[in-house]
């Protein structure tokens, strides 16, 4: 007979059982003892329990074949958790769920990184069977910070930017993002009693365009669902960009006597407050006004010509844009379009001098060819009426003489 196996004390600091129960798990024991049959090959066997920090973790001892063998769990101390179905342990986040004679089944409750290990079950048989079931305890980060060395940037600077997912179990996987771009980072792990630190650390180039764009740290954690992110938003200060539009004339053509308008539009971050108008290697003429981001020039003329810039800083830099300034003649504009009209009149008359000449060289050789057809007939004539061969001859030339008369008449 197999000798039984005494239930150990709690994991809770239990205090000492009374007589009763003492008595009580004593019978228990003792009936055990005594349905222990001889060795019968009887399976007991367990599964693996993964389960998330403060949720509930379910331990079955289950057994192939069963003939009412007692069914025991213990703690990775050893210690006893439920006898049957009497649970010694005074840890009431330990609730069976199920007792018979092919299982043992029990739930823990509000599960904490300390209740991780193996669980063993035993099953009284001669000899004894035990097997033991490993519970893991996934912990999600307790904390996700983002810290980013600028909070202002200027444009062409790298800046450095940080993540830290505190405190998980197991180490927790960091992702970046530049708005939906993926970006790699170097990450460095710590390990402490058991849990997980992890610091990554992204270098990144900033350019203007990545003003007011998201930088994202994404956790990917078994015990986390969806997207657990942080964010900060980049701050890029870049030096004005320049353009300038003339408002008039609208047609764009400046001719002498008229006027010009153009207006210089920056724009920069921060937004330039000072915006000039100078006049490349020459003075600014004396008639023109400026106001603001604005130039007039009026009643132009020739000495005009030039390039004019427009200039505009702010505490990045400065940038400019050129507009060169060509004076046209006054009455350019209605010279080209009185040319084009001639040109226009020309070129359809021409068309139809060709026309009419075509006309008239398919007319004459339809005529010179009816014509030279009847010559060839006449001058066959003289011999077709002749009597003899003598008189033929002298037809002949005759037709002949008249032939060359033809000709010359034909000329």
């Amino acid at each position: 007979m197999a000798s039984a196996v005494l239930p150990s004390g709690s994991q809770r600091a239990a205090a000492p059982a009374p007589p009763g129960l003492r008595l009580r798990l004593l019978l228990l024991l003792l009936s055990a003892a005594a349905l222990i049959p001889a060795g019968d090959g009887q399976n007991l066997f367990t599964k693996d329990v993964t389960v998330i920090e403060g949720e509930v973790a379910t331990i079955s001892c289950q057994v192939n074949k069963s003939d009412d063998s007692v069914i025991q769990l213990l703690n990775p101390n050893r210690q006893t958790i439920y006898f049957r179905d009497f649970r010694p342990l005074k840890d009431s986040r330990f609730q069976l769920l199920n007792f018979s004679s092919s299982e043992l089944k029990v739930s823990l409750t509000n599960v904490s990184i300390s209740d991780e290990g193996r669980y063993f079950c035993q099953l009284y048989t001669d000899p004894p069977q035990e097997s033991y079931t490993t519970i893991t305890v996934l912990v999600p980060p307790r904390n996700l910070m983002i810290d980013i060395q600028k909070d202002t940037a200027v444009e062409g600077e790298e800046i450095e930017v940080n993540c830290t997912a505190m405190a998980s179990k197991p180490a927790t996987t960091i992702r970046w993002f530049k708005g939906n771009e993926e970006l790699k980072g170097k990450s460095e792990v710590e390990e402490w009693s058991d849990m997980y630190t992890v610091t990554s650390q992204l270098v990144l180039k900033v350019h203007k365009e990545d003003d007011g764009v998201p930088v994202v740290c994404q956790v990917e954690h078994p015990a986390v669902t969806g997207n657990l992110q942080t964010q900060r938003y980049l701050e890029v200060q870049y030096k004005p960009q320049v353009h300038i539009q003339m408002t008039y004339p609208l047609q764009g053509l400046t001719r002498e006597g008229d006027a010009l308008e153009l207006t210089c539009e920056a724009i920069g971050k921060p937004q330039p407050v000072m915006v000039t108008w100078v006049r490349v290697d020459d003075e600014m003429p004396q008639h023109a006004v400026l106001s603001g981001p604005n130039l007039f020039i009026n009643n132009l003329n020739k000495t005009d010509n030039g390039t004019y810039r427009c200039e505009a800083s702010n505490v990045v830099g400065k940038a400019h844009s050129d507009y060169m300034l060509y004076v046209y003649d006054s009455r350019a504009g209605e010279e080209g379009s009185i040319r084009a009209v001639d040109h226009a009149v020309i070129g359809g008359v021409v068309a139809v001098v060709v026309f009419a000449m075509l006309c008239l060289l398919i007319i004459l050789g339809r005529y010179f060819a009816r014509h030279k057809g009847t010559y060839f007939t006449h001058e066959a004539k003289g011999a077709d009426d002749a009597a003899d061969a003598d008189t033929a001859i002298i037809n002949a030339e005759g037709g002949q003489n008249n032939s060359e008369e033809k000709k010359e008449y034909f000329i």
